[in-house]
């Protein structure tokens, strides 16, 4: 492997900004959906939201990913047989935007990241004081996205998905070198879209899209390859917990079939230090102590490199 040495940046958010490549900073995931494949109806209501959200940041978590709305594919070689349903912008808000209200309520110092792809929920998150737009289709979904994270000078997310969520099921697999200069295409592509509207450079983090349209051995290319990204000019995040690529590997060990949700964490932290170890600024995850703690690990390496 490449020796590697972060940058050292700050990510510029709407009313502040965190420092990037000193310590690997952890986003905690909260899904407000009945549908998401890993804890789809667990956080609901915005009660068990609020509540989930004031466990990870005493936990260790350094901001908070909400998201309303699913994008589980569905999956033939898995537990999931259907893609998740689509959500009106409308449904999404009700969703999100209490949970968002409670949480700084409670929490004003708290960053949240709103995650969705819609431009009219990213608008009224943000109003709500949400600090990070994570939009999960890199400006390619929702043309007036671009415009509406320059206006609010938020910070900005964008991941590099491969198609939509019910075409990921048939699409074929690319050899390595072309599965990696479709995401760095397709990265810097969402970047320019993204500076031409007026957001800061300084704003934008980019995200490889784990199982986002990848098949399940692609992902540990991208993995080890991971770290030829940063040639882009910018921090990466890393969302590979629980993902279905770990339980797809696992088999073996049970029974031939991939490995249940609460099977994964583990293979999810492995996953994690592997992704740091490539220059990972971010990641983001489920169960966030672990992960604290798996990524003080791996930045003490990267120190003593």
């Amino acid at each position: 492997m490449t020796p590697l040495t972060r940058t050292i940046s700050h990510w510029k958010l709407r009313s502040r900004s965190l420092e990037l490549g000193r310590r690997t900073l952890v986003m905690g995931v909260i899904n407000i959906t009945p549908d998401s494949f890993s804890d789809g109806g667990l956080f609901l209501t915005p009660e068990a939201a609020v509540a989930r959200a004031h466990q990870l940041l005493d936990e260790g978590a350094d901001l908070l990913d909400l998201g309303a709305e699913s994008t589980r594919p569905g999956s033939p070689a898995g537990n999931v047989t259907e893609a998740a349903a689509a959500v009106s912008a409308d449904e999404e808000q009700a969703r999100l935007l209490p949970v968002i209200e409670e949480i700084l309520a409670a929490r004003p110092d708290a960053i949240l990241s709103a995650d969705t792809y819609k431009s009219a929920t990213a608008l009224a998150a943000l109003a709500a004081g949400a600090e990070i737009i994570n939009d999960v289709s890199g400006f390619c979904w929702d043309e007036a996205m671009p415009s509406v994270c320059a206006q609010s000078a938020c910070g900005v997310i964008l991941m590099h998905t491969r198609g939509r969520p019910d075409q990921w099921r048939t699409q074929e697999k690319l050899p390595a070198d072309t599965l990696i200069e479709t995401i760095r295409t397709g990265l810097s592509e969402s970047f320019a879209i993204g500076t031409r509207a007026g957001i800061a450079p300084e704003s934008i983090v980019l995200d490889p899209g784990y199982g986002f349209g990848k098949k399940f051995d692609e992902n540990y290319t991208m993995l080890a390859r991971q770290a030829e990204l940063l040639s882009l000019g910018r921090p990466l995040l890393a969302g590979v917990s629980r993902k279905s690529f770990l339980g797809h590997t696992l088999a073996p060990l049970f029974g031939g079939t991939q490995a249940p949700i609460e099977a994964r964490q583990n293979a999810s932290i492995a996953a994690l230090v592997a992704a740091i170890l490539h220059g990972a600024s971010i990641v983001r995850v489920h169960n966030v102590r672990p992960a604290v703690e798996a990524a003080r690990i791996a930045d003490a390496v990267l120190t003593a490199r």
